[in-house]
C-alpha cells in the first residue's frame, strides 16, 4: 500500500518509472495535506484565551477535518487501484467476438471507474476548502498563512484530480456519462478557483 511508504520511499516511488502513484493519488495527498493544515490552525486555536468564542467551533473543524483526511488518504491508494484495474482488463484476451466483447466492457466500465474515483477526491477536497476559509477568518492569527496555504492545496488537489478525470472521459463511449460528469468537473473547478481567490483576498501580510 502506498499509504504504508514513508516521505522518502514514496516520493522516490512516484519518480521512478511505475505508473503508481500518478497524479491522481498526489491530488488525493495534497487534500490530505490541505486538511491537515487546517486542521492545524484550528487545533492552535483551541485551548486559547483570546479566541474562547470560538472553541466549540474550532472542535467542530477538527472533527470534520479528521474524517476528511482519513478518507483522502484512502483515496492515494483507492486511484492507484482504479488505474490497475484498467490495465488488467487491456490484458484480457480477445481471440474470439465474445472475449473481445468483454475485454472492450471490461476496459469501459473499468475506465468509467477510474474516472469516479478522482472525481470523489475532487469533492472531498472541495469541502476543506469552506474550513481553510473559517480558520483564515477565525483562527489563530500566528498561523493565517498556514490556513491560507491549506486552501491553496485543496484548490490544487481539485484541480488536479479533474484533470484526471478528463483525460479517462476521452475514452468513454457512454455520452450521457460523459456529459453529466463533464458537468460536474466544470461547476467544481470554477467553485474551486472562486473559492481560494476569496480565502486568499482575507490574507492581509
Amino acid at each position: 500500500m502506498l499509504i504504508n511508504k514513508n516521505i522518502t520511499d514514496f516520493v522516490a516511488t512516484t519518480a521512478s518509472n511505475e505508473p503508481v502513484p500518478g497524479g491522481g493519488s498526489i491530488a488525493a495527498l495534497s487534500g490530505a495535506l490541505a486538511a491537515a493544515l487546517a486542521e492545524m490552525v484550528a487545533n492552535l486555536t483551541i485551548g486559547k484565551k483570546k479566541y474562547v468564542e470560538v472553541e466549540s467551533e474550532m472542535k467542530g473543524i477538527v472533527e470534520a477535518l479528521e474524517v476528511k483526511r482519513q478518507e483522502l488518504i484512502e483515496l492515494i491508494d483507492k486511484d492507484a487501484n482504479s488505474f490497475d484495474d484498467v490495465m488488467k482488463a487491456f490484458k484480457l484476451p480477445k481471440e474470439t467476438d465474445e472475449e473481445k466483447a468483454a475485454r472492450t466492457n471490461a476496459i469501459q466500465e473499468g475506465t468509467k471507474y477510474a474516472a469516479s474515483v478522482p472525481l470523489q477526491t475532487a469533492k472531498v477536497a472541495f469541502s476543506i476548502m469552506e474550513y481553510s476559509k473559517i480558520v483564515v477568518e477565525k483562527g489563530n492569527t500566528n498561523a493565517v498563512t498556514d490556513g491560507a496555504v491549506s486552501a491553496m492545496m485543496a484548490r490544487t488537489a481539485v484541480l488536479s484530480a479533474l484533470m484526471n478525470v478528463k483525460i479517462n472521459l476521452g475514452s468513454i463511449k457512454d455520452e450521457k456519462f460523459v456529459e453529466d460528469m463533464t458537468a460536474e468537473v466544470n461547476e467544481l473547478e470554477a467553485a474551486a478557483i472562486k473559492t481560494e481567490g476569496e480565502i486568499l483576498s482575507l490574507v492581509k501580510l
